[in-house]
């Protein structure tokens, strides 16, 4: 079960440091890595994640984060992508209620720490796979390669590839799924320390705490189950000293048969079988509390997983895999997404791309050889674990057990670039070694890789910080990704420039030319700026690919209603209220189209709608009320008005339309005190100091009707009717200044 201490530990060049220096020092390294990006703003998957997600309010009840998805939505919807990860959204909504709302730091902060506190807490999980379970006389576990874990943690702390999970705030899934998986193998590690020489003796109890672990790691993210397996290779490798390599030949050549009996009496089937228990466990709730279904993807979030052809399938896949080893070897190229174009499908044996899936696989046949059948049993061991430690944590995300939902997702590197790290380690400790009077260089190598991964992680960070870097940078990187443009285009439109966004989205929709979201959002520009024609166009193309795309169904609506197409517009609106029931704006729009056709009665019938669906849906209450107030049934408009007031207290267009509801009811204190309010509110509204104007000319107080006029019309000399009316008050002043014959 204990090694003796590792040979090639005392070549790495780096100093022996003491344990608690040593996980400082690579703790400082992590901060260092990613400080830049605590003031950062909410990017990308945040919006919908946090900004969007109503589980984070203190309003929504606890209960909600153990029957959504990550991103808000019931599990039971058609629509969820089934991402159970409770743990993690409730620390969402702990940094909600500690800040007092929706502010970045302390999402930032938090993610940054847990970071570092990860990265420390490899160099226990490094040493105990290198150098084995050798404990001191206090229990305590001795580090017999205290330099190669050193190495290796520092590695992991400093690996660029980590940014997206650490200053994108999502990425707190991977964060936390991470350090329960450290804590279930470290945990599992205390079952073998019963302070016996016998080996023979485990605890159950810290096995079960383990799988506990495990479970609340699967609850961060579903990820975490693999600790399972890595757990299980330490038991098989490090515990029972299982050489893995003769094993097989026992088996296959039926020689010097294997000694059940002793595997037996190490208790490792035991452990394997409560493990196996667990596992399926977890595995059988996990697919229960889905709704025993899988999340539907679509060919734009994984082609490879839709071609055909069963073998380019499979080419594909490896193809990816090489893409992630090259990530973690050079991590130079990173993008916020790699969908839409950005890894153009193989579809050839004769694509040149072929070489790197050749080179993959040799590479892994070299080290898994090398792992197997080496008689240096720190080397095979060594090599073994990092390779699993590397290749398991990988599983859920290859393909082969069921569809993923991207082509290549940085984030799900964050836990087996540990096991990069440490075969990296172990690589400088072998070339030390065995070229020792090349130490020098391969000191000043080493220290070089960490400085540019210290760098890029500084600058790479800098660009997640927003939106606008974020989308940008991905340009250079993956200039065939729709999605990069879109969201560069969105980003632009966000901020005013609707101009570039139009470009940007056109690109968009020529790279993909079915991108309905691209489509949509560019129909929307192109009817603000009143080029309806165009807008119909794209918006009727979006329904007719995506015939449940909601949104698009209401904008077309709204398209037609500016072309007098009432028909048709009434059509697409109800049509978007099939595809979503709940679509308060719908209602609200297709109100506006039936008080078009003065269809009052169902005009009024749909902003109700709209304000039970949405109870502070400010433009439908204020509708309403005008429209009850044109209408002559000043009754009613002042009943939909203060109970409208009762939702939302502070809305200065309900007030006024309100006020001036009171006004017509010669109800002129009341009217007044309402008008008053909503300028306390909104200071600058022309037609609010012009109506209390009107309102002080009706009830006789001249002096201030005069006042609220010159107001109004300084602040809009254009504005309709207060010019004449303001006329009308000077001759009425006028005449009353005239003495009396």
């Amino acid at each position: 079960m204990a090694l003796s201490e590792v040979y090639w530990d005392r070549q790495i060049p780096l100093p022996k440091l003491a344990p608690v220096q040593a996980k400082v020092t690579v703790a400082l390294v992590a901060l260092l890595c990613f400080m830049n990006s605590y003031d950062g703003e909410f990017v990308f998957d945040d919006s919908e994640a946090i900004i969007n997600n109503k589980d984070l309010k203190p309003t929504t009840p606890l209960n909600n984060i153990w029957s959504n998805d990550f991103w808000g939505s019931n599990l039971s919807s058609n629509s969820s992508h089934k991402s159970y990860r409770p743990l993690t959204v409730l620390t969402f909504r702990l940094n909600y209620l500690l800040a007092g709302g929706l502010h970045p730091v302390g999402f930032h902060v938090l993610n940054i720490i847990l970071h570092a506190v990860i990265s420390a807490l490899m160099i226990d999980m490094f040493a105990i796979l290198i150098g084995g379970l050798a404990h001191d006389e206090n229990g305590r576990i001795l580090n017999n390669a205290p330099k190669t874990s050193l190495l290796a943690a520092l590695l992991f702390a400093a690996h660029p590839v980590h940014t997206e999970s650490v200053a994108g705030i999502v990425g707190r899934a991977d964060l936390l799924c991470a350090l329960f998986f450290q804590l279930s193998f470290l945990t599992y590690c205390k079952a073998f320390n019963r302070g016996s020489d016998r080996d023979d003796r485990f605890s159950v109890q810290w096995v079960v705490v383990s799988l506990l672990l495990c479970a609340a790691a699967m609850l961060c993210k579903e990820q975490g189950i693999t600790v399972l397996g890595v757990n299980a290779a330490f038991d098989v490798l490090l515990i029972c000293n299982v050489n893995v390599y003769e094993l097989s030949q026992r088996l296959l050549l039926r020689k010097n048969p294997l000694n059940v009996s002793e595997i037996l009496r190490t208790g490792l089937l035991t452990r394997l079988a409560l493990m196996g228990l667990g596992g399926l466990s977890m595995l059988y709730a996990r697919w229960r509390i889905m709704g025993t279904g899988p999340p539907a993807f679509t060919d734009v979030d994984n082609p490879a997983s839709f071609a055909e052809n069963i073998f380019l399938r499979i080419v594909n896949y490896n193809y990816y895999y090489s893409l992630n080893a090259w990530l973690l070897l050079c991590p130079w190229w990173l993008c916020f997404d790699w969908s839409m174009g950005c890894v153009p499908l193989i579809k050839s044996a004769t694509d040149w791309r072929m070489v790197w899936l050749l080179l993959l696989w040799c590479i892994l046949i070299g080290l898994i050889s090398q792992a197997l059948c080496s008689q240096d049993s720190q080397r095979r061991r060594t090599l073994t674990l990092g390779l699993v430690l590397l290749v398991v944590p990988f599983l859920p995300a290859c393909n082969i057990f069921f569809r993923v939902g991207f082509v290549v997702a940085e984030r799900v590197l964050y836990l087996s670039s540990a096991g990069y790290c440490l075969l990296l380690a172990y690589s400088v400790g072998h070339c030390c070694c065995r070229w020792s009077k090349y130490r020098k260089p391969l000191c000043v190598s080493v220290l070089g890789l960490l400085c540019v991964y210290v760098a890029r992680c500084a600058l790479r960070s800098h660009q997640w910080r927003s939106e606008q870097s974020l989308f940008t940078n991905a340009l250079s990187v993956c200039p065939l990704n729709a999605k990069v443009h879109y969201n560069v285009g969105k980003n632009l439109a966000d901020r005013g420039n609707s101009t570039a966004a139009i470009a940007y989205y056109r690109e968009a929709v020529s790279l993909h030319p079915t991108y309905v979201h691209a489509m949509n959002n560019l129909g929307n520009i192109l009817k603000e700026r009143n080029e309806l024609i165009e807008a119909e166009h794209l918006l009727s193309k979006a329904v007719s690919i995506q015939p449940d795309f909601a949104a698009a169904w209401m904008n077309l609506g709204i398209v037609q209603n500016s072309l007098q197409r009432f028909e048709a517009a009434e059509k697409s609106y109800w049509n978007a209220i099939r595809f979503r029931k709940k679509y308060p704006d719908c209602y609200y729009n297709l109100g506006r189209l039936y008080a078009d056709l003065n269809r009052n009665v169902d005009a009024l019938n749909a902003w109700r709608n709209a304000t039970v669906l949405k109870p502070d849906h400010s433009l439908a209450w204020n509708n309403m009320v005008i429209l009850l107030d044109n209408t002559g049934n000043l009754g009613q408009a002042e009943l939909i008005g203060r109970e409208a007031l009762k939702l939302l207290p502070n809305d200065h267009t309900i007030m006024f339309s309100l006020a001036n509801v009171l006004g017509k009811s010669q109800k002129y204190k009341e009217s007044e005190g309402f008008f008053l309010h909503a300028l306390r509110i909104n200071p600058n509204s022309a037609s609010c100091h012009g109506n209390l104007a009107v309102l002080y000319h009706r009830w006789g107080k001249l002096e201030l009707a005069k006042k609220h006029y010159e107001l109004s019309l300084k602040l809009d000399p254009e504005a309709p009717g207060t010019r004449d009316n303001y006329k009308m008050l000077r001759r009425k002043l006028d005449q009353l200044k005239q003495p009396t014959p």
